[in-house]
């Protein structure tokens, strides 16, 4: 290793501070910090023994931004905490009223060479000279000059010639730092205030690519992507595609400009990774789109073992590459979450992809085993949640699933109060169990401080039209369309456009050559409503072939009534709703469209019990109901105009509670 490649960290206490990996550890373990938090503490590091005013500190922590003092108070309070300087009564930093802080510790400078060879030493070294200042009215405070800041006067004895050599010296060694100056300020000018392009910076993040081809490290490829999206969805100055979209990407050569077409999106970043017995190297570029400019590449070489430092680096570089302005808030969000387990780790990048790919029970299993080593990791009880809420929607998994989603929700929020995906995941949850009033508040809460989180303007939209206010949940719909043009575009629909008549525009808003078994159903419904029965059965029978899951079922269910088949549908529909109510399964959007069959197919009674147990389940989208066509049958049943009031009623309520000017 070159003397320049020598790797450098600071020691004090039980903590060690490395610079290069931008992380912090105690006693071996990873202690989260903001992205400020790190940069205060290391330059307060650096500088140890040494009064830093408050401006100085600012300037070196936030260079080129102009910040309120506050910022610096933020920074240094949530450092307190991470040091633990309340619970073990060690101060480390000290602050001096009116002037500064000063980091009291001495620090220890590691030095290791990359073949074995460490070096310590104090830093406290490098102070020569401490000055007292007097000050009455404050804490004694010193100023402290390193070798850097002093001038050594000349010998007395030094001849004139010795004295002119040494002012030529002295000139040239001036000139060379005008003319360093001058050469910084032109680089500076040209690339140091490099501006983001007009609009919200929009990026998409490929899967890693699995250079030697492996099986046993093949989960790593979209799971390490999918991290890095996560953290960034903190950040509201920039727009991340889910992994959901860059899945296809997974091990394919790629030509950048046409896939920022396909994901509309003026950032790429592409990644690749090789593993080597137990080092693994992994190599990222961050790509700007419109001016064909590499914004910053990295090459990252570690012990496998230490695998999970790289989301939080890659994040942090993403954030300096795109020049990307966070709030205090924003900071801080980002550090949380980090994982301290490697094996932990493992287990959840390994449930990510299996997530991705729909095996969602081994999924589950990968999940818990994250948290039964790492019980402090919220991002994978969050993870945890949503695959078992996946369990209970799509694989009949039913009351005991969602109860298990919920227990690990709350445990991530328990850990981090502002995890974002246990939010979201877990307002879904409530929308699909009749507690729609709990999810409003949580994705409120997510938009508040992002307000450019598509998934969450998504969310809202799908709660809204629960509640039959259709025209919000268009517009929260289409907006988080705007943000994310593919948002859920395979495992959610803009139902709003069919619940308030517009047919036509429903199946376009549908992806056109999508054969993913829900988007195939709900093209079958769409032509359905349109008096296009041959296509909705032919739509409704590939589902089946594709899925045969809850809502292929129905729809099974819906092509028989199509094709005459009355006694084949009730049989179907009847053993769907025997197996819901025995797993528990309380899904009221689908049990409004069991209605919606059993009244196709003549059985009133049924459709009417269905419609009921939708209504008290949480589906009161009144307009909908007072005015669907496949409900006709039924609107002379007595019952039914009971029904309809109840849901006019919650309707009602949940517009004044939530939507009143």
């Amino acid at each position: 290793m070159k003397p320049d490649e020598v790797k450098r960290s600071y020691e004090f206490g039980p903590f060690r501070l490395d610079p290069e990996d931008r992380t912090l550890s105690r006693d071996g373990e990873l202690v989260p910090l903001t992205i400020k938090a790190f940069d205060t503490l290391l330059v307060l590091v650096e500088n140890a023994g040494h009064l830093l005013p408050k401006d100085e500190l600012m300037r070196r922590v936030w260079p080129e931004t102009a910040v309120e003092e506050n910022n610096l108070a933020q920074q240094v309070s949530f450092l307190r905490k991470a040091l633990g300087e309340s619970e073990t009564g060690v101060k480390y930093i000290e602050t001096l009223p009116k002037r500064g802080y000063r980091f009291l510790a001495t620090p220890g400078l590691v030095a290791n060479d990359g073949v074995g060879l460490i070096v310590r030493e104090k830093i406290r070294g490098r102070v020569l000279v401490e000055e007292e200042v007097e000050d009455d009215a404050q804490p004694e405070a010193r100023t402290v000059h390193s070798t850097a800041e002093l001038s050594l006067p000349a010998p007395p004895h030094s001849s004139s010639s010795a004295r002119k050599k040494q002012a030529a010296i002295a000139l040239a060694c001036l000139g060379l730092l005008v003319l360093a100056g001058a050469a910084y300020l032109l680089l500076h000018a040209r690339f140091g205030r490099r501006s983001s392009p007009a609009g919200t910076r929009t990026l998409a993040i490929m899967p890693f690519r699995n250079l030697k081809g492996d099986s046993e490290t093949e989960f790593l490829g979209l799971s390490l992507a999918d991290a890095i999206i996560t953290k960034l969805g903190y950040v509201s100055t920039v727009i991340v595609r889910p992994s959901s979209y860059v899945e296809k990407y997974r091990n394919q050569e790629i030509d950048p400009k046409k896939i920022g077409a396909e994901l509309n999106v003026n950032t790429l970043l592409t990644g690749s990774f090789m593993k080597e017995g137990d080092e693994i190297r992994i190599k990222t570029q961050l790509v700007d789109l419109e001016s064909n400019e590499i914004l910053w590449r990295d090459s990252i070489d570690l012990k496998y073992d230490k695998v999970l430092l790289v989301e939080d680096r890659v994040a942090r570089e993403i954030i300096g590459g795109m020049k990307l302005k966070l709030s205090p808030i924003e900071d801080q969000h980002i550090s949380l979450d980090a994982p301290r387990d490697p094996l932990a780790y493992e287990y959840y990048l390994r449930g990510v992809d299996l997530y991705t790919r729909s095996d969602f029970p081994m999924a589950v299993e990968m999940f818990r085993k994250s948290v039964s080593i790492d019980a402090n990791y919220a991002q994978a009880w969050a993870h945890l949640g949503t695959a078992y809420t996946a369990l209970a929607a799509f694989r009949f998994g039913g009351q005991e699933d969602y109860q298990k989603a919920l227990v690990a929700y709350r445990k991530a929020l328990e850990l981090n109060p502002n995890q974002i995906e246990a939010r979201i995941f877990m307002a879904n949850m409530f929308t699909d169990t009749n507690q729609v009033n709990q999810a409003v508040p949580l994705l409120r809460e997510v938009l508040a401080a992002n307000p450019n989180y598509a998934l969450a303007h998504w969310e809202l939209g799908y709660v809204y039209r629960f509640a039959g206010v259709l025209d919000e949940s268009i517009r929260e719909c289409e907006r988080a369309r705007a943000l994310d043009p593919k948002v859920k575009l395979r495992s959610s629909a803009l139902n709003a456009y069919l619940y308030s008549g517009q047919y036509e525009k429903f199946l376009q808003s549908l992806p056109q050559d999508d054969q993913a078994a829900f988007v195939v159903f709900y093209r079958g419904l769409a032509h359905l409503y349109l008096k296009d029965n041959k296509a909705a059965s032919a739509d409704f029978e590939r589902a089946f072939q594709l899925d045969p899951s809850l809502y292929t079922q129905i729809g099974k269910g819906l092509s028989y009534s199509i094709n005459g088949k009355r006694s084949e549908g009730l049989e179907l529909l009847k053993t769907t709703e025997a197996k819901m109510k025995e797993r528990g399964v309380t899904d009221a959007e689908a049990m409004y469209k069991i209605a919606q069959a059993y009244a196709l197919l003549g059985d009133k009674p049924a459709a009417l019990r269905m419609l009921s147990q939708s209504i008290i389940g949480g589906f009161f989208c009144y307009p909908y109901i007072k005015d669907d066509p496949l409900l006709n049958s039924i609107r002379d049943q007595p019952d039914y105009a009971v029904l309809l009031e109840t849901a006019r009623k919650g309707h009602e309520e949940f517009r004044s509670r939530f939507l009143a000017s």
